[in-house]
């Protein structure tokens, strides 16, 4: 985390309406609820005395004995809503994982944090363990089995530790958790995440396949799952093996169901699994891992200012500023044009793309908006933070307008990027109509790097951009975060109709009018090359990978 927003950033790429008139990739978060961790104490049966104990490193658990999974079926489209309820606890110190890579070409190197004796130190994961940035792969096994004994499905789940629904589950935990919500990895430039559990908190583990092993097929019955975390993974965390495997008995029963009801069944669950599957944060200026900065809550950086600011000439010349990069294009494709009243082929073909600006500095990048009175301009101020994260100044940067068209209805800002396709000699060719963008923090690029913010407050156009009532707005990059947008509609993505065949370069430009104080401008540019060729009947596209990234 697809590149679709409806400004519309893709909204979510599991679904979610678009933003911008164009798709910005929005991610689903879980909603299971802190309940979940009441449940872990009665289906582990943790009691006061044995909250007091000091607890083992890790366990691995299911919250209830037997649960119910719903079997949809719409004229033969067979859907199991199925949740096993199973979590992994954390004992006396947290679970962490860090994974990062040097660059495209390098492989992923993970580590996992350790304390002895109130020392924490890093010890590398064995060569190979993590693959990607989604999870650690094949984490648990699981196999349902019917009333005979007989294997009806087996398959495997990742984890990663990161989501919504934690909860404490001793009464001595610490009161607050300071990791990541979503997994990441998402967007296939992601450079580094973390993932974690909270000491004496839980985590949900994911219990979906995610294809392919005929979960469809079992009719309504009775059933026995058993989930056991795979030996490498148990040996690498010191999970007891008594302590690494779970039984629930499922109970199947038939629902029925048309087609809107099993699509709103489907939908509900892919709120909630694909966050466990495969999360955004980030610090202030203050060093990674400060939970009173990871948090998620109203700091007063999260505000716009109550009234214009005495600006500055200059941006300070040194002290904390953010460093905007952008990564290559991805999720690109080609399309064909229809007629808006018929719906028919127009003869014009679009490369539709996602573009991703990340911010790799040692200050958010924060940018504040004062209306002028009865318009629909507001004037943009950029702001600057000392070491300690105090407000030293700020300096105008352009401007914010106020877009009212529908999947919109929000403030953009004008200054922050710019797309467009160039020939096979650098020169210009087409560029993107795509000028002004509504900041949120959707993609975990870099977690890993010294002030990245874990758990960001906007990353969603709700909590973004502001409406038609407000008289300020405040849009925020947080470090190690990122900010895509999917161009995949006519004036957003590139129209090629008239281009000749041959190699060309999608080009994301981040700050283009140099309104905003960086660290540095040298890294603001990506280019990613593509070769179109084909007929005016059937254009055709190529995109060669990356480093052996497809994206």
């Amino acid at each position: 985390m697809s590149v679709v927003r409806p400004d519309v950033r893709s909204a979510d790429y599991w679904g979610d309406p678009m933003v911008d008139g164009q798709s910005r990739r929005r991610k689903r978060w879980p909603v299971v609820g802190v309940a979940v961790g009441a449940l872990v104490f009665t289906g582990v049966g943790v009691g006061a005395a044995e909250a007091a104990a000091a607890p083992s490193s890790m366990t691995f658990v299911a919250a209830a004995k037997t649960v119910t999974a719903e079997r949809y079926d719409s004229d033969g489209d067979v859907y199991l809503s199925l949740d096993l309820g199973l979590h992994v606890i954390a004992g006396k110190d947290p679970f962490e994982v860090r994974a990062t890579r040097a660059g495209y070409d390098k492989p992923i190197k993970a580590t996992r944090l350790v304390v002895k004796k109130g020392k924490k130190t890093r010890v590398a994961l064995p060569a190979g363990t993590v693959k990607d940035f989604t999870g650690l792969k094949d984490f648990t096994t699981i196999v349902i089995t019917d009333k005979a004994g007989k294997t009806v499905a087996k398959y495997s789940t990742a984890f990663c530790g990161n989501a919504w629904s934690s909860a404490r589950t001793r009464r001595d935990a610490p009161a607050t958790n300071p990791y990541p919500t979503r997994c990441g990895g998402e967007n296939p430039f992601t450079l580094g995440a973390v993932w974690g559990v909270q000491a004496g908190w839980n985590s949900p583990v994911a219990d979906q396949p995610t294809s392919g092993t005929g979960l469809s097929k079992l009719k309504a019955g009775k059933y026995t799952a058993t989930a056991t975390v795979n030996p490498k993974y148990r040996k690498i965390f010191g999970i007891p093996a008594a302590k690494g495997t779970a039984k629930v008995a499922v109970n199947v029963v038939d629902v029925k169901a048309d087609e809107e009801e099993l699509a709103s069944a489907r939908a509900s669950d892919a709120k909630e699994e694909p966050a466990l599957r495969a999360g955004v944060a980030g610090a202030h200026v203050h060093g990674a891992g400060d939970e009173s900065r990871q948090v998620s809550s109203y700091l007063p950086e999260f505000r716009a200012a109550a009234s214009r600011p005495v600006t500055m000439s200059a941006a300070p010349k040194t002290g904390p500023k953010p460093d905007l990069r952008s990564l290559p294009a991805w999720g690109i494709s080609i399309s064909q044009g229809a007629d808006e009243k018929t719906g028919q082929p127009d003869g014009k073909w679009y490369v539709n793309f996602g573009a991703t600006v990340w911010n790799a500095g040692t200050s958010p990048l924060v940018v504040d908006g004062f209306r002028r009175s009865g318009t629909g301009l507001m004037d943009a101020y950029q702001y600057y933070f000392d070491a300690k994260g105090k407000q030293v100044g700020s300096k105008a940067a352009g401007t914010m307008e106020w877009d009212p068209r529908e999947g919109h209805n929000h403030w953009h800002f004008t200054d922050f990027a710019q797309y467009n396709l160039l020939k096979a000699d650098k020169k210009f060719a087409v560029r993107s109509g795509k000028e002004a963008f509504c900041l949120a923090n959707t993609d975990a690029v870099d977690y890993t790097i010294a002030g990245a913010k874990w758990r960001p407050d906007n990353t969603s156009l709700e909590t973004s951009c502001g409406a038609n009532t407000v008289v300020a707005v405040r849009e925020v990059l947080d470090i190690g975060n990122g900010d895509t947008y999917s161009q995949d509609r006519p004036g957003q993505s590139f129209d090629i109709t008239n281009l000749k065949n041959g190699t060309y370069y999608i080009e994301v430009k981040a700050n283009p009018s140099n309104r905003l104080a960086e660290l540095t401008t040298k890294n603001n540019t990506a280019l990613r090359k593509i070769i179109i060729g084909g007929t005016a009947k059937k254009r055709t596209l190529t995109v060669p990978k990356v480093n052996g990234i497809a994206g």
